[in-house]
């Protein structure tokens, strides 16, 4: 059953209201006895089970893109080792 949700045009209070859809809509208030006005809210929504984008779509690309050969697969260039300095290390054996 959808979730309505109404704002009374006095004092401003808004009611959530679990409803069928073939029922009347509320039209008073229960703290001012004013009238209420149905408000359009963003709703939660989830579609589940088969033939949905995230059920099913969206792991066959992830496994058409596991199947690329490495060379269509974007490598990153490899981190080069640093440099080892030949001074210090010639200064250390001169010290002893």
């Amino acid at each position: 059953m959808p979730i309505y949700e109404y704002e009374c045009t006095s004092c401003k209070h808004r009611v959530e209201v679990t409803q069928k859809v073939n029922d009347p809509p509320l039209k008073k208030c229960d703290r001012c006895g004013k009238k209420l006005n149905r408000v359009f809210s963003a709703s939660g929504l989830m579609f589940k089970g088969s033939g949905w984008y995230v059920t099913d779509y969206s792991q066959k690309m992830k496994s058409k893109e596991d199947k690329k050969p490495e060379a269509e697969k974007k490598k990153e260039p490899a981190p080069t080792a640093p440099k080892s300095d030949s001074s210090s290390k010639s200064d250390s054996s001169s010290k002893k």
